[in-house]
């Protein structure tokens, strides 16, 4: 599939290189580019070509938020209906809800929380609103030094969305959370990693190739079973009420990675070699997904 607001690259590395493709309009967020990326995220997931994911900005940008120039309500919403709790609950898929309800910035973040590849941001530039809340169910976010990171939705009078009240305290503590949300500063990248937000600042001719080290070195040498796994324990369990939750998930995973990869990990271990693992996202242990 082709896409008009994205850019998908596989590399012969196993890394896909998606960029966020609308340069001229600093990448601003639009529903075509919503639809876009869950099609991309949930392509990537099953696609065995692909070990991992980087994601950045063509341009100078990384994303300048909603495109705020469209007509009628920007964000693509049914002004019309009067959506309920329940209606969220009992017809998410319905048409009506997913087309003029739903959040669009949610409909991404989850197609990124659901996807069995890693990911990595790669924020060159401006990442306000959307441009901020889609980075995080990334898994590592890397800042270029010219990065302006914001969550400026107080700004306009709206919330934060796309399940960013989920992701961010978990990532950076409620209180940072809440701080930067009242308060609706840009801040850079500095600010953001002292905040715990990023991993790192550099250069901004440097950070393509240090996301991708990051990638490439989780795409060659490690299982991409045990990686889907792995990714999907620590975001699904560490929100469970109680640690047995994650004992019985971790004893089935244990048991399946353990006669699968885990076989050839260990003897790789003995034989002081590379480990040649041949196990593939799209064939998971018969427990995954436990969560459905």
């Amino acid at each position: 599939m082709s896409y008009q607001t994205l850019s998908y690259v596989v590399g012969g590395d196993g890394v896909l290189l998606l960029t966020l493709n609308r340069p001229d309009q600093l990448n601003a967020f639009t529903v075509e580019m919503a639809n876009e990326l869950v099609d991309a995220f949930t392509r990537a997931s099953d696609d065995d070509a692909v070990r991992a994911i980087v994601v950045t900005g063509a341009g100078k940008a990384f994303c300048a938020g909603m495109d705020l120039s469209v007509g009628g309500n920007v964000f693509g919403l049914d002004e019309s209906q009067q959506p309920t709790l329940a209606d969220m609950r009992e017809r998410l898929t319905d048409p009506a809800i997913h087309e003029g309800v739903r959040d669009t910035g949610g409909r991404v973040v989850l197609s990124i929380f659901n996807c069995k590849k890693p990911v990595i941001g790669a924020i060159n530039g401006a990442a306000v609103g959307i441009g901020a809340t889609m980075t995080l169910p990334m898994d590592i976010r890397i800042a270029s030094e010219k990065a302006r990171i914001g969550f400026v939705f107080g700004r306009i009078g709206i919330v934060p969305e796309a399940c960013s009240s989920w992701f961010l305290p978990r990532i950076v503590g409620i209180s940072q959370a809440l701080e930067w949300t009242y308060m609706a500063d840009i801040f850079d990248g500095h600010e953001a990693q002292r905040g715990g937000l990023v991993k790192c600042v550099v250069p901004p001719e440097q950070l393509l190739e240090e996301a991708m080290k990051i990638a490439r070195r989780i795409a060659s040498e490690r299982s991409a079973v045990g990686i889907a796994l792995t990714r999907q324990m620590m975001y699904r369990n560490s929100a469970q009420p109680h640690p047995l939750a994650a004992h019985e998930v971790d004893s089935l995973a244990m048991f399946y990675t353990s006669i699968g990869d885990g076989k050839e990990g260990v003897q790789a271990f003995l034989e002081k070699r590379p480990a040649q693992f041949q196990g593939k996202a799209s064939q998971m242990p018969p427990f995954y997904p436990w969560w459905e």
